[in-house]
């Protein structure tokens, strides 16, 4: 049940997000599935924050990887 609100909850904030840039939105969902993860893996919040932190760096990289050719963006 914790999940549901919680995933229910996640899905209401996304909606809101609609003149976010590109960049803003990887970051985002990189988070939320880092989180998503690393809570799964460690089931302890502690696992969550850690995979939101990686996933936020992922998702911004993928995103100027896509813009730029590379993940330094030179």
């Amino acid at each position: 049940m914790k999940k549901l609100i919680v995933a229910s909850l996640l899905g209401i904030l996304l909606v809101g997000c609609s003149n976010m840039t590109s960049r803003e939105k990887s970051t985002l969902v990189g988070a939320g599935a880092g989180a998503l993860v690393g809570s799964v893996i460690s089931g302890d919040s502690k696992g969550a924050l850690i995979g939101a932190g990686v996933g936020a760096l992922g998702g911004a990289a993928a995103d100027n990887y896509n813009k730029k050719g590379n993940i330094l963006g030179n």
